[in-house]
């Protein structure tokens, strides 16, 4: 299988949007760095020939902060068909407004946080043997 995340070519851009993170993606990511929602999120990772804001593999989750340029009809159109070949690839996304993030944080990190904990696998149930089903002989 070919590499797809964080391509070669990509690694000035990644670097560029990283330095250069608008006022509400700095705000969601105070929030959300250190697993701070108990999980591992990535800042401005590459997807294909996509750069992702935040990205969570455990959880195979994007994390989107849409500006007010996102609900220009081009700029919609462009996401529509980005977020297709996301889902594609297994992934599902979560997009919050910029207006949101810097107005209503509480709620958008209280709705991640539901997100994350319905993607999250089930915790580990294990006991003396390891965790392993028992299959017992009639």
């Amino acid at each position: 299988m070919s590499k797809t995340n964080n391509l070669r070519e990509q690694k000035d851009r990644r670097q560029e949007l990283r330095n250069n993170m608008s006022v509400p993606e700095k705000i969601l990511w105070k929030w959300i760095r250190n697993e701070q929602l108990g999980h591992k999120f990535r800042r401005q990772h590459g997807i294909g020939k996509f750069i992702a804001d935040f990205y969570c593999s455990e959880l195979n989750l994007v994390v989107e902060v849409d500006g007010r340029i996102h609900g220009e009809e081009i700029v919609a159109e462009k996401d529509k068909y980005r977020d297709e070949v996301m889902f594609k690839l297994g992934l599902k996304i979560k997009r919050y407004t910029a207006n949101d993030v810097n107005n209503n944080l509480e709620w958008v990190l209280d709705d991640l946080r539901k997100c994350c904990d319905l993607l999250a696998p089930p915790p580990h149930q294990g006991g003396a043997r390891g965790g392993l089903p028992s299959f017992e002989q009639t």
